[in-house]
């Protein structure tokens, strides 16, 4: 197609074609057509002509933007039940402030049909940003680059390097695991954890590992794999006690495999934390604090993760760049006395 032309009958001209044509980015095409600042009067102009010459017409998915702000913005999760995803929106809906932001929550149920009906209804409703959570850690699908509207992908990271996601840090999450246990003197550390087909079990693995190898240590055995369960952590406990009688922590993928691992130390006469050290990971309030003893765990700071992603749709509409790629927010120790001894 050159300069002049329209676009080919039949087919309606995306924006990314007008960016393209304008040597600017989706976001800038977007900005400058809808008239929002930050956008440089000769780029603005640049962008106009482009979309005159490829007669660019906005689908109504794509008015809401053009439109200008509606003072709404979208939740898009996979998973409502899900103990994750509430904290996390809890955290944004804290950042748009009560009264001031109308949000529209929408729940996939991982369901990617269910999905984009969901998405067709949100930008029908012209948002004017959304929040994407997933259910897991795991990478998921991106809604591609033809939204218009700012989107920010919170605890599933996008697939696509050129979207915007924040999710926790587990691998640094493991190796803080480890220094709070080799910092209270344990050295035979074993490791039990959950569903290996979860990006949290394999990069909390990995954090171990990399803490371990700094503090000159080995694992005791290999990672346990299997189940995010109680019952799991009852079982893989009692083998890895048999097998390594000598162990003197344990770290778990979860709070609820940590449960499992505390009763089974209970029954093998194994007193925690003196014999052995126990810590999970999640912080789920309800499994710490009523654990005997109460259970030391890392806790993601879900809420901190919803808050931030909420930011980062608000500097997008001010004009901001507020990056691609995926963000990683550290995780906090919460120290009870499963790894150490009250006074």
């Amino acid at each position: 197609m050159t300069g002049s032309e329209p676009a080919r009958a039949g087919r309606p001209v995306t924006l990314t074609e007008v960016a393209r044509l304008a040597g600017v980015s989706v976001a800038t095409a977007s900005k400058a057509l809808n008239g929002r600042a930050r956008v440089a009067p000769a780029t603005r102009q640049r962008v106009v002509d482009a979309a005159d010459r490829l007669a660019f017409s906005p689908n109504p998915l794509a008015r809401g933007l053009l439109a200008g702000r509606t003072g709404t913005v979208g939740l898009l999760t996979s998973d409502l039940d899900g103990r994750f995803v509430i904290p996390i929106l809890m955290g944004a809906e804290d950042s748009f402030g009560a009264g001031q932001i109308n949000v529209f929550l929408c729940d996939a149920r991982g369901d990617a049909i269910r999905e984009q009906h969901h998405l067709r209804a949100l930008l029908s409703r012209r948002v004017d940003g959304l929040i994407v959570v997933g259910e897991k850690t795991n990478p998921r699908p991106s809604l591609g680059q033809e939204i218009p509207v700012p989107v920010v992908y919170v605890y599933a990271p996008s697939d696509d390097p050129a979207d915007l996601s924040l999710t926790p840090d587990n691998v640094g999450a493991g190796r803080t695991a480890v220094e709070h246990l080799v910092a209270g003197g344990r050295t035979r550390i074993a490791h039990i954890s959950g569903d290996p087909t979860y990006a949290a079990a394999l990069d909390r693995a990995v954090g171990v590992r990399e803490g371990l190898a700094a503090a000159g240590l080995d694992l005791v055995g290999e990672v346990m794999f299997a189940e995010w369960s109680e019952r799991w952590g009852r079982d893989a406990a009692a083998v890895l006690l048999h097998r390594h009688p000598d162990i003197d922590a344990v770290l778990c993928g979860s709070d609820q495999i940590a449960r499992g691992v505390l009763d089974t130390a209970r029954d093998l006469g194994r007193a925690v934390p003196e014999d052995v050290a126990v810590i999970g990971f999640d912080n789920w309030e309800v499994l710490t604090l009523n654990a005997r003893p109460e259970l030391t765990s890392i806790d993601a700071n879900l809420q901190q993760l919803g808050r931030l992603a909420a930011q980062r749709v608000f500097a997008a509409l001010d004009g901001v760049d507020i990056g691609s790629g995926t963000q990683y927010l550290p995780g906090r120790l919460v120290i009870r006395g499963s790894t150490v001894p009250r006074r």
